[in-house]
Order: C-alpha cells, then sequence, then structure tokens
C-alpha cells in the first residue's frame, strides 16, 4: 500500500505541474491579466474561491475513485 500511495502523490503532482505550466506557456499577457485581478480581490473572495476549488477537487476525487 505505501509504493502505491506515494506513485499516486507523485503522479498527481506531476499532473498539477503539467496543468500549472500550460497557461504561462500558451499565454502569459492572459495570466499576467488574471494575475493582476487576482492581487485586487478581497480575501473573503479569494478564500471563498479556494473553498470552492477544494471541494470541487474533493468531488471529482470521489466519482473517479
Amino acid at each position: 500500500m505505501g509504493e502505491t500511495w506515494w506513485s499516486d502523490l507523485a503522479a498527481a503532482l506531476a499532473l498539477v505541474l503539467v496543468l500549472e505550466g500550460i497557461t504561462p506557456f500558451l499565454n502569459p499577457a492572459g495570466l499576467r491579466d488574471s494575475l493582476r485581478m487576482v492581487l485586487e480581490m478581497d480575501d473573503k473572495t479569494l478564500r471563498l474561491i479556494g473553498l470552492f476549488s477544494m471541494l470541487s477537487g474533493l468531488g471529482l476525487l470521489y466519482m473517479v475513485r
């Protein structure tokens, strides 16, 4: 079980890095604009976005697994 868990974690991290790299590679100017908008958001909005993202990820993981 231990080896599979680490292998799955490494695969998930690798996939996150690939997905996170797509936007700056394909559209760096768009990424800069998006980051400017994020900098202007208040903490409550960012926390709600983070919560929604985590819950969506957990739901998707539950459905896949």
